[in-house]
């Protein structure tokens, strides 16, 4: 397991090495000039290329991209052009929120989706079957922002049992019940995509765990069907539901941006929009990299867990 460990670390470096480039470029050719951003339209033209020399953006995109992997390699994401304040102050507190509500959607996804999915396949072609899978094809394709929409509309507002916005209730008196209750209706909003790929993904391999020759063989053999579905049908099916819960894990941490700006959750997500907004380039491009490593960790995590599971895959 170490050297499996070892190989896929290893592998790692190329690719945020390759993710920095484009993160990087994609920022830098973006159009619009952060000079006429941050100084307004009606500033000079002496006062924006002093302010760009003061940035660094008169250097060649290949000096600033060396200047900015070397201060990020050695902790230091630059000063915030917007705030005037250190990127990293900025970004950890807000990602530690995000974390809250990347692991009460995840919570939910996998409760929801797998719940579903076990039943479904059990099930296939049954009633529950067919319903669920059609729930879940709905639910999978509506956008986070009109569903989380939809979900103040009726929870928030006109039955009034949750809040709107925000993490904490600042007349309130705070603490973990308060985010909890805070935290429902966004964790809702996020958990139900990932939670529809998940039940599909579960049904489809307990459905083909229960054709499998030794499943029979242990059916026919009168083996009851709980020891059978946990034994057999369950840990059969698990890798492909390890990876495809890895997956949802990396696309929760990137793509609760909507989520957090429509509930004004003050996680990663609002940050980087609003970084985006006032054109904040140091603020951008730590942010961004940031979900991407915790998405490629993410993925080396679901690696180790596919490999425990099955040796096979670390000979791989």
């Amino acid at each position: 397991m170490g050297a499996f460990l070892a190989r896929r670390l290893a592998g790692v470096i190329p690719v945020i090495f390759g993710v920095s480039i484009v993160i990087f470029m994609l920022i830098q050719l973006a159009p619009g000039d952060a000079a006429t951003v941050l100084l307004g339209p009606q500033a000079s033209e002496a006062a924006k290329i002093e302010l760009r020399h003061t940035l660094g953006l008169d250097q060649p995109l290949v000096s600033q991209y060396v200047v900015w992997l070397a201060r990020t390699l050695s902790g230091n994401f630059g000063t915030s052009i917007a705030t005037q304040l250190p990127v990293a102050t900025l970004v950890v507190p807000r990602f530690l929120n995000t974390l809250i509500l990347t692991f009460g959607s995840l919570v939910l996804a996998v409760a929801i989706g797998y719940a579903i999915g076990l039943f479904a396949g059990l099930r296939s072609h049954s009633l529950f079957d067919r319903l669920s899978m059609s729930l879940a094809l709905l639910a999978g394709s509506a956008p986070p922002f009109w569903l989380g929409l939809i979900l103040v509309l009726l929870f928030a507002i006109q039955l009034r049992w949750l809040p709107v916005s925000g993490m904490q209730d600042m007349a309130g008196n705070g603490g973990w019940l308060d985010v909890l209750h805070h935290l429902v209706l966004p964790s809702v909003t996020t958990a139900l995509g990932p939670a529809a790929i998940m039940a599909r993904i579960v049904r489809s391999s307990v459905i083909e765990a229960l054709g499998r020759s030794h499943v029979r063989v242990a059916r026919a053999k009168g083996l009851s069907r709980a020891t059978l579905i946990r034994r057999h049908v369950i840990l059969n099916a698990l890798p492909p539901i390890v990876t495809i819960t890895g997956l949802q894990l990396g696309y929760l941490l990137g793509g609760a941006l909507l989520t957090e700006v429509v509930f004004a959750w003050p996680g990663l997500g609002a940050l980087l929009y609003d970084s985006i907004t006032a054109r904040d380039l140091p603020v951008i491009q730590a942010t961004t990299l940031l979900i991407a490593l915790a998405f490629v960790l993410a993925n080396i995590a679901v690696d180790l867990i596919n490999a425990a599971l099955d040796p096979r895959l670390r000979e791989a």
